[in-house]
């Protein structure tokens, strides 16, 4: 069996990382930053004209009629650009909530567990457990939460306080293909960073050479790309099985590779890696907060141990060994 991407998907994967690079280029990323992250509405437009929330929804309901495999290139690439919103739960809602397939409705989602609530002051619709909130339900909804503190500047959070808040928001299929768009953005993140800190060890001189030269930089930077790479076989792996246990592994590997390349990506900067103006701290931030969405490292791990099935004794007897 071939595991190798088509064309087309390669051509799938190259015109989403040309449209972001024209339509999200780290001047507008830096604006975004600046205004306390949201969503950019003529933004969100321009990816739901490119199919990216419709992009599963059968031809015959308006969509591209492609699958999981697709879905993941495309949220990698989101993930490489930093791209803000509820990209997620807006294309689990594609098909469901009036105009998230064409980018023209906002919408977030509860994912339970007490967790805060992203970009809910601008969405349009709310992803519940049995159901969606829109209209007067959603504005009381709105009404009743309240705005808390996010380490990430481009995310946006709120408390949502009620029974609802401790709901779990579609268990089952929706929350695993929630997860597994989720590792692929933290893929993209953590190629990315893996990139960033391999330019920054190319260029910058250190006592005369390049500390791409030093055996400690190498180090880091084979050991970023030592995790990027299984993350990214578990991810297009998990899209294409579907399977639960491979969608959990995957978010384990790529929330870790995300997290520990951006820490990696930093050390590598050096003192101007911790400064605001740099990129670095935007990805480590965000990855901490994909971390926990969907699916906890915790929440994989039992069901990682799970998947094992029942565990045997090692002795049938009691003897002490010696």
């Amino acid at each position: 069996m071939d595991f190798q991407l088509s064309d087309d998907q390669r051509a799938l994967r190259s015109g989403m990382r040309d449209l972001l690079g024209a339509a999200f280029d780290r001047d507008r990323l830096r604006a975004a930053v600046e205004r306390g992250g949201g969503v950019d509405r003529g933004l969100w437009r321009e990816l739901g004209a490119a199919g990216f929330f419709a992009l599963r929804l059968p031809e015959e309901s308006g969509g591209v009629g492609l699958g999981l495999p697709e879905a993941v290139l495309l949220f990698e690439e989101a993930g490489r650009a930093l791209l803000p919103g509820p990209l997620v739960a807006t294309h689990l809602a594609a098909g469901l909530v009036k105009g998230a397939a064409e980018g023209e409705a906002v919408v977030t989602v509860v994912e339970g567990g007490g967790l805060p609530v992203a970009d809910l002051g601008g969405a349009d619709a709310v992803l519940v457990a049995g159901g969606v909130f829109t209209g007067e339900e959603l504005a009381a909804f709105v009404a009743g939460a309240r705005p808390v503190r996010s380490m990430d500047p481009l995310t946006p959070l709120h408390r949502a306080e009620g029974l609802v808040a401790a709901a779990e928001a579609y268990p089952g299929a929706l929350r695993g293909e929630g997860a597994l768009l989720t590792a692929a953005e933290q893929l993209g993140s953590a190629a990315r960073t893996t990139e960033m800190a391999v330019q920054h060890a190319r260029a910058r001189e250190q006592f005369g050479s390049f500390i791409g030269s030093f055996q400690a930089v190498k180090h880091l930077c084979a050991d970023m790309l030592a995790r990027t790479e299984p993350a990214r076989g578990a991810v297009y792996a998990a899209a294409v099985t579907g399977d639960p246990v491979e969608i959990a592994a995957a978010k384990l590997l790529a929330d870790d590779a995300a997290v520990r390349n951006a820490r990696d990506c930093l050390q590598i900067h050096g003192g101007t890696g911790f400064t605001w103006e740099a990129d670095v701290h935007l990805h480590l931030k965000r990855a901490w907060l994909r971390a926990a969405r969907w699916l906890t490292a915790a929440e994989a791990e039992e069901i990682l141990a799970a998947g094992l099935g029942p565990v045997r004794p090692l002795y049938g007897g009691s003897a002490a060994l010696g």
